[in-house]
């Protein structure tokens, strides 16, 4: 248990030091005023308490991510620690915060508009359409598996059933001020997604559970060459490491930070407990079941299926209460994601047609067809939905790292800490491509790995090349 105390001891300690750091980087302000104030509208723009925005932000970023994805990362063992830990502290909280303060310095607009001002015409209109289809994945995934498993629960309801009784909620939550229903309900799902967290270690420490220790780098993925650890394992586990879907949701909230000085907490903060449920639920997989191997093995019997290791966990350590947890964990926190997924995708189309938000028949307009497309995916096959969903998560983050960086070199400020992740996810994502199955599948990997550096080389070129010349600028 030494390598998971010394990583949650990590992730801790960080917040309270590299938060602080990214602060004085960021120059925050906290007599500048706020876009809650500035413009609010009683809808989107509404000043709440920082407890409850922080609340709001985690469980709109973690929905299912840092429980599936951090279950599926355990698979390839131990070393599942070390990217939670270090990635969340150095790549996702850092993106968190630095592109949530971004936003709230740019009127809490949505994330296309802001790439648009820092890399450019070209790459907003790309960031539009990548931005919407990602959120409409994301919502049409947390329509679909709470449904599914609502559908099993209860067998006088079918699965097409609890789709519309889902998608009649999403409607309405997406269409209600932020304070009416996620403003007043969702910190209350936030404290009891930590809640699960914390009882599950709870269980593990008192229960004489074993957790791994990181003394080897090995793979213990069943089939360890077709899920290499790089780039694999940096796209499985996403929402407990860094994803690009946080900042699609930090807008929500970015409208509602009464202060400046509220930032680290609700961006970094939230991003670091994340991380920390990640942690906890990557080391309560192993521990439960006996190891990584063991773990992999019984997903493999079990189709892949996530879900089913987080029910198993749950009811096997916490009996009845873990099993009400588990149905939070797996049906209502993506619920909750799912309807603000679909929230942020109308407040990007707001923003990029300029239609304002104060009355219900615009709302109407934008939200219609947004939920028309997003049941339409629903009957595609989900695997096939969420194979491409985890890479364009990771693109989308690479995407807003290369934007902080460029911000960061506009105020003649350290680049370097947004640099570094930047080349790293580019290279994550690219080689990605040649790697996996999901698409090109290259057999000889040697050549897929050089082909991914190519890539990698040839944007990071034409971002320095961009960067040398906003230095000159900003000088």
């Amino acid at each position: 248990m030494i390598t998971f105390t010394v990583c949650l001891a990590l992730l801790v300690t960080a917040y309270f030091t590299y938060g602080r750091y990214l602060e004085r980087l960021a120059g925050i302000d906290g007599q500048a005023a706020t876009p809650c104030h500035r413009l609010y509208d009683g809808v989107d723009y509404v000043p709440l308490p920082r407890w409850r925005i922080f609340l709001i932000q985690l469980l709109n970023i973690a929905g299912t991510g840092p429980i599936f994805g951090a279950v599926l990362g355990a698979c390839f063992g131990p070393v599942a620690f070390l990217w939670i830990t270090l990635g969340g502290i150095f790549m996702g909280a850092m993106h968190d915060f630095l592109s949530g303060v971004l936003l709230v310095r740019n009127d809490g607009l949505s994330i296309p508009e802001v790439v648009g001002r820092y890399l450019g015409g070209g790459m907003r209109q790309f960031m539009r359409l990548f931005s919407v289809l990602l959120l409409v994945l994301v919502g049409a995934v947390f329509l679909l598996s709470p449904a599914q498993l609502l559908g099993a629960m209860t067998p006088a309801l079918s699965t097409s059933t609890w789709v519309w009784i889902i998608l009649v909620y999403y409607f309405v939550a997406t269409l209600l001020p932020i304070d009416k229903i996620i403003g007043k309900v969702y910190p209350l799902f936030g404290i009891a997604l930590v809640a699960m967290a914390l009882g599950l270690l709870g269980a593990v420490v008192l229960g004489g559970y074993t957790i791994p220790e990181l003394t080897t780098l090995h793979n213990y993925q069943l089939d360890a060459v077709r899920l290499p650890i790089v780039p694999t394992l940096f796209i499985t586990i996403a929402c407990g490491a860094i994803s690009g879907f946080h900042a699609t949701q930090s807008p929500l909230m970015a409208r509602c930070v009464g202060n400046e000085r509220e930032c680290r907490s609700v961006f970094y903060g939230a991003m670091i407990s994340e991380s920390i449920i990640a942690l906890i639920w990557a080391a309560v997989a192993m521990a439960f079941f006996g190891g990584a191997g063991e773990l992999a093995l019984q997903l493999k019997e079990h189709g892949g299926s996530a879900a089913w290791a987080v029910d198993a966990i749950s009811n096997g350590m916490l009996g009845v209460v873990g099993g009400i947890l588990a149905l939070l964990g797996v049906v209502a926190a993506p619920i909750t994601s799912g309807d603000t997924a679909f929230r942020s995708a109308r407040l990007i189309i707001a923003d990029m047609l300029h239609v304002e938000q104060r009355s219900y028949g615009k709302r109407l307009a934008i939200c219609i067809p947004l939920f028309l497309l997003g049941f339409w995916i629903t009957t595609v096959d989900f695997d096939i939905v969420w194979r491409y969903f985890a890479w364009t998560n990771q693109s989308l983050a690479t995407i807003v790292l290369w934007t902080v960086t460029v911000y960061l070199v506009q105020r003649r400020s350290d680049y370097w800490i947004a640099l570094v992740p930047a080349v790293l996810m580019t290279y994550v994502c690219s080689s990605f491509l040649f790697v996996s199955d999901q698409f090109l599948g290259m057999e000889n990997r040697m050549l897929a790995y050089l082909a991914g550096g190519a890539m990698t080389l040839c944007i990071t070129c034409i971002m320095l090349f961009k960067l040398r010349r906003d230095a000159k600028t900003a000088a």
